[in-house]
């Protein structure tokens, strides 16, 4: 009868919900103790999961839940024990079924998620599943967070049967080194933490296009509801971004015909996002373009990509005073502007864009023809903060996995606003702050520059924007410019690009009662590596790793508490675009093989999984046979100057092989200061610059990066190398 019924109601949610299972084949027929864990984000779980297991496990179900009427029929035809958290012996009753060789699923979050994403995580089933020695079996739940019987009422669309996607993970073992049973119980609860963490990455749908996702985001948060805005007062639902799309797709057709790569050089805009877009949906690959790099630059950049057209705007180029750099441009390539292509937009190439959007799907197919997740995305430009600017070719598969590992750490929901300042020519601006955000159906407000410290702050104000992006420079900034009930609404700040100042940390603790969550990560990288979240939290570091990355730490001389890393994941980078010949894709490769990646990064990372940076390799300097980190000397300045900006680069020295020299906008920096904070800090001699010298202001790239050849080439032309103060 049960095996009857359990047919049925898998017929009847392969009808209504169009289940999809992914991993089935892990399922483990000969394991003889079997704890399944899965996620929890509607009242449909339990169903689910009976009717697609091969085999009905025992349900473990909280007391005071079975109670409510709703849940009595589901448990009435299934097996379950109803266990009361609070009640210290219920792990023995776990432990007791699963030693007797029952299957028992139980959800870890301990209750439906109001968020539709992880939760907190209990370390009971951890406990049980050692004890007993059984096997951990993950199944990720999707899509029964936007039905009718989740708990996401008021937060995201909802609708009688979404689409659902069951993913199943290998099963495994969890395992403690620990004889100390607080410690061991720790280890444990981290362990099967990190494991929900990595089920929820894997429970995305990384290996498609992008515009697919984006169709995917649209079907499930509808196409009406506003996705994008920008200072302009253009307000954009799913629909209406793809109809404008599709109409400036058909306007460039006949200028970018037979053209692979197409460069932007745009602003933060909706405009920006509609033509991103529309390459996509003719198969074309976006080169985003960074304006603040200068002429030579910008030039280097369409030759390594092969780019022969450029769209940009007049409003855009006469308002950032970017006419020399267009004029540079134009005599190389075709530049196009969005004001002269207006003209052409008649209404049947609106009709047209409009009837297009009625059947998105189709009409991307048949017009981009066969896209690969392992086909280019888009092609951004390394900052330059260190060397020249590179060529980084991210797929789709990338961005997307990227996009899968912020949503399997962060709680962003469709109810959030998103305030992104940052530049989409970087991958911080692009990803994190644009793509991940609608890809989650959550609202996104661009604005054109991170430097308006005034304004931005007045924009959270009156937008109620609760998720913000930024740099230290830039929260720096805004922290010092902004009321204190600017920032009211905000409930998350991500900050990446440099590391996070204690007085920026402070400024923001203090005066907003926020804390910022540091993360850490690379253009490469699609970008990010590492972050801080609610969830997971510790001053001083950036994090934990994102999941599905693998990590190494390559030995460095004069390093004890560190090592080089290098990483491999989905969202590490098809390659560098190559120079010589242009255009050619040159895949990562450490001495691991391919795929592997040298950050060029020293980290250490704490028994509990946390990375802290120590610097870049090439940014240690090799004094008196120890290697100094100029992260440590900016530390050291910024703790003696809280209010300047510092940065510590080496030069060679005539005498020592390299000497160290501080550019700080302090006035009347006084050397003998940094002797004194030195001593207070505990540090050694070697941490005090040779010479300090004061600026106006210290160079800054695009990104709030400082700009360590520019400010080099301030110090060699002040006459700095060899110099030292007393």
């Amino acid at each position: 009868m049960r095996q009857l019924l359990q047919r049925l109601t898998r017929g009847l949610f392969r009808w209504l919900f169009r289940v999809e299972l992914r991993g089935w084949e892990h399922y483990p027929r000969a394991e003889p103790r079997l704890l399944i864990v899965a996620n929890h984000v509607s009242y449909l779980d339990g169903a689910l999961l009976a009717a697609f297991l091969p085999d009905v496990p025992i349900f473990v179900i909280n007391t005071h839940m079975a109670r409510h009427w709703w849940i009595k029929p589901f448990i009435a035809v299934t097996r379950h024990i109803s266990i009361d958290p609070t009640n210290a012996h219920y792990l023995k009753t776990l432990i007791q079924h699963l030693k007797a060789g029952e299957r028992v699923a139980v959800f870890p979050e301990g209750r439906i998620s109001f968020t539709g994403a992880l939760m907190k995580i209990y370390e009971g089933p951890a406990l049980a599943a050692d004890k007993a020695d059984a096997a951990l079996l993950p199944v990720y739940i999707e899509g029964a967070q936007y039905s009718l019987l989740s708990r996401l009422g008021g937060i995201a669309r909802r609708r009688p049967f979404p689409r659902v996607r069951l993913t199943m993970l290998p099963p495994r073992r969890l395992s403690a080194p620990a004889d100390n049973g607080r410690t061991r119980r720790r280890q444990l609860g981290r362990q099967l933490d990190e494991l929900m963490v990595e089920l929820a990455y894997a429970g995305m749908k990384i290996d498609q296009p992008l515009v697919s996702a984006m169709l995917e985001a649209w079907e499930r948060h509808g196409g009406g509801r506003v996705i994008l805005e920008d200072v302009q007062q253009q307000r954009l639902g799913w629909r209406a971004l793809f109809t404008r799309a599709f109409i400036l797709a058909e306007l460039l057709d006949p200028e970018c015909a037979g053209q692979r790569n197409v460069g932007l050089l745009l602003p933060n805009s909706a405009a920006t996002v509609i033509a991103f877009l529309a390459l996509h949906l003719r198969g074309r690959t976006p080169v985003l373009l960074n304006f603040t790099a200068g002429a030579p630059n910008l030039l280097s950049a369409c030759r390594i990509a092969q780019v022969k057209t450029v769209l940009s705007s007049r409003v855009f180029v006469a308002t950032a005073n970017l006419e020399p750099q267009a004029a540079a441009l134009g005599e190389q390539v075709q530049v196009l502007f969005l004001e002269d292509l207006r003209p052409r937009a008649t209404l049947p190439v609106r009709l047209r864009g409009l009837a297009r959007a009625l059947t998105p799907t189709h009409h991307f197919r048949r017009w981009a023809g066969p896209v690969r997740a392992d086909d280019p995305a888009v092609i951004l430009f390394t900052s330059g903060s260190e060397r020249e600017p590179k060529g980084v070719v991210l797929t789709h598969r990338n961005l997307l996995a990227n996009v899968a590992q912020a949503r399997a750490v962060f709680d962003v929901t469709p109810r959030d606003v998103v305030l992104n300042p940052l530049p989409l020519f970087h991958a911080f601006g692009l990803t994190t702050a644009t793509l991940t955000p609608l890809l989650l159906g959550t609202r996104v407000l661009l604005y054109p520059s991170p430097l308006h410290y005034h304004v931005i702050p007045e924009l959270s104000y009156d937008r109620r924007v609760t998720v913000l992006f930024g740099t230290n420079t830039f929260l720096m900034g805004y922290g010092r410019h902004a009321d204190p009930y600017d920032f009211s609404s905000v409930r998350l700040v991500v900050m990446g690009a440099e590391p996070l100042r204690e007085e920026t940390r402070r400024l923001w603790a203090e005066k907003f009662g926020i804390r910022i969550s540091e993360g850490y990560g690379l253009t490469e990288a699609s970008p990010v590596l590492a972050t801080n979240s609610r969830r997971h939290h510790r001053g001083g570091t950036v994090g934990k790793l994102f999941p599905g990355l693998d990590y190494a730490l390559e030995p460095v001389e004069g390093i004890t508490d560190g090592g080089l890393l290098s990483v491999r994941g989905a969202n590490l980078m098809a390659g560098y675009l190559s120079t010589d010949p242009p255009g050619q894709v040159v895949p990562p490769r450490t001495e691991r093989g391919p795929g592997w990646y040298d950050t060029g990064d020293i980290v250490r990372v704490d028994a509990d999984g946390f990375f802290t940076i120590l610097g870049r390799a090439k940014r240690f300097a090799k004094l008196g046979g120890e290697m100094i980190s100029l992260a440590t000397v900016e530390q050291l300045a910024a703790t003696c100057w809280p209010d300047a900006q510092s940065v510590a680069f080496n030069l060679p020295d005539p005498v020592k092989g390299e000497t160290i020299v501080l550019l700080t906008t302090q006035r009347d920096a006084d050397r003998q200061d940094l002797v004194a904070t030195a001593r207070q800090e505990g540090l050694s001699e070697l941490h005090i610059p040779r010479r300090v010298l004061g600026v106006r202001e210290i160079p800054l790239l695009g990104s709030g990066k400082p700009d360590y050849p520019g400010a080099r080439r301030m110090a060699e032309a002040s006459g700095a190398t060899g110099a030292a103060e007393t």
